[in-house]
């Protein structure tokens, strides 16, 4: 029973850093530097990502991923390879988070390193249609570099829900199979009206 609440808080944590690593990386962290709520990386491998150097290295990155997106508008900074690291890290936050969370609790670590990847990438492949196409809608930079602020926000509630209630993490892996089925098929049938009126 305990391993079935401590894979749904991985997958939780590691969806919440497939929309945007920064603050499910705080989250964990500060729940885990305060071992509440079952969260901790103590005595393993992952201990430092709840380690005080650790935090406030995320945070400065954090802060200044806002200070490039004034700068350059966040649909340029998403385009590029700034935001193709953003998501990579993403991937790379979530396996950990989730290889973290299982070692802590004397688990396989590394089976925590596949299924982080894989719930990381779900969130990603879904959440970025969704992203593009409202940000293509909306009038202005200011507007579009907001949605980035919504984002970390989806990314906050996700984590912090799934460290106070474990097993949100298989209700959160679930709503973004959903969604990604959702947005494929939503371009499928874009496609296939396309192809009809082109012939």
């Amino acid at each position: 029973m305990h391993l079935l609440l401590y894979i749904g808080l991985g997958a939780g944590f590691a969806t919440a850093a497939g929309l945007r690593l920064f603050l499910p990386l705080l989250v964990a962290g500060g729940f885990g530097a305060a071992n509440i709520l079952g969260v901790t990386f103590a005595h393993t491998g992952f201990a430092f990502l709840q380690s005080g150097w650790w935090l406030v290295v995320v945070t400065a990155v954090f802060v200044a991923s806002y200070v490039l997106q004034m700068r350059v508008g966040a649909e340029a900074l998403e385009a590029g390879p700034v935001g193709a690291a953003i998501g990579g890290l993403g991937i790379g936050a979530g396996a950990v988070l989730f290889a973290g969370t299982l070692d802590a609790h004397h688990d396989a670590w590394w089976a925590g390193l596949i299924a982080g990847v894989a719930c990381a990438a779900l969130a990603g492949a879904a959440a970025r249609p969704i992203t593009t196409r409202t940000r293509a809608r909306l009038p202005d930079k200011a507007a579009k570099d907001a949605l980035t602020l919504y984002v970390d926000g989806a990314a906050l509630v996700v984590a912090a829900l799934t460290a106070v209630l474990h097993p949100l993490g298989y209700v959160a892996v679930v709503l973004f199979a959903w969604l990604l089925v959702a947005s494929r098929r939503r371009a499928g049938e874009k496609f296939a009206g396309l192809r009809i009126l082109r012939d």
